[in-house]
């Protein structure tokens, strides 16, 4: 069968990918599959950096305003909703384009990772976030070391979702995820795809994440959290645990200062985008572009992109 054309475009927070994404979907008659695990909530635009319609220019964008806050998104619903979507791109005779950067859902869906029902324990993993809620993230995450040494080096202790998600499979299965994990990453992409990662220098990749910080405080952050307050939403949402979410959310509980809440914004968003690049370094066939060895000219970079997609007959 043949291989149906994807294109990935990823990169760490705040490197520029929504503006290129739009201009790219435009030279290759493309539509956008998001793959960002906050820009899917409704009333969360402010703190997920969310495209807006007029940022769009026409392009049809999936998995943007999806769900309600108080709904669970993860990597197994990513990759059920970002599928009936690419099918529906498909039938429109356009290219999917994912754009976004979370890693994990992106792996998820360029190959074909299936997930199922009995991969999920409700009841062990309330109990799970009980024991991190009492004892804290390093609680857990010494859990995890006890039964998968490998999972635990790979996976940040503050990153409860993956360490809770860890256990629960092993619980499930008496497996190692990394040995799960490891096997998956071994399997062909049913897609002739091209993968490309937008990054910058460290330094000047952190700038634009201090002004992102700023500019998200002076467009009302802390106003569109005290409404998502107001409407129920609390820090044990999956929603509300998202960066720039749970800081500004202790700071309206008085837990910390102003200040201290975009001190730590800030800081875990910089300690974010070096773990994405991480991420995106043990990734297979990808093709990395470095804003600033293009000078930080978009149309540059597109040129570039739109040649290796026909060296790959993607276009």
């Amino acid at each position: 069968m043949k291989q149906r054309p994807m294109v990935i475009l990823t990169g760490p927070t705040a490197v520029g990918k929504s503006a290129l994404s739009v201009a790219l979907a435009k030279k290759i008659n493309g539509e956008i599959i998001s793959a960002d695990s906050m820009q899917v909530y409704r009333h969360m635009d402010i703190g997920s950096a969310k495209i807006t319609r007029e940022e769009m220019q026409g392009i049809p964008h999936y998995l943007i305003d999806e769900l309600a806050p108080s709904e669970e998104f993860h990597v197994a619903r990513f990759a059920e909703l970002a599928k009936t979507y690419t099918e529906r791109i498909y039938e429109r005779g356009k290219i999917p384009l994912i754009v976004g950067g979370t890693g994990f859902y992106i792996q998820a869906l360029l190959y074909d990772i299936t997930f199922t029902e009995q991969d999920c324990d409700p009841e062990y993993r309330s109990r799970l976030e009980r024991l991190a809620a009492e004892h804290g993230a390093a609680y857990l995450h010494a859990m995890l070391r006890e039964v998968d040494p490998e999972s635990a080096q790979a996976i940040h202790a503050n990153n409860k979702k993956r360490v809770v998600r860890a256990l629960e499979y092993y619980r499930l299965t008496g497996e190692k995820i990394s040995v799960h994990n490891e096997r998956e990453h071994t399997k062909e992409s049913p897609y002739n795809f091209a993968y490309f990662v937008l990054s910058d220098d460290r330094e000047a990749l952190y700038r634009r994440i201090d002004a992102r910080v700023d500019d998200m405080m002076e467009k009302g952050l802390v106003e569109e959290v005290r409404r998502l307050k107001e409407m129920g939403c609390t820090g044990r949402m999956v929603s509300m645990q998202g960066l720039g979410y749970k800081e500004i959310l202790a700071y309206l509980n008085g837990s910390c200062t102003r200040e201290e809440a975009v001190y730590k914004i800030k800081r875990d968003t910089r300690h974010f985008a070096k773990r994405q690049l991480t991420w995106f370094r043990r990734e297979r066939d990808v093709l990395w572009f470095d804003r600033g060895q293009y000078g930080y000219q978009d149309d540059n970079i597109l040129a570039d992109m739109i040649s290796i997609l026909r060296e790959k007959q993607i276009l």
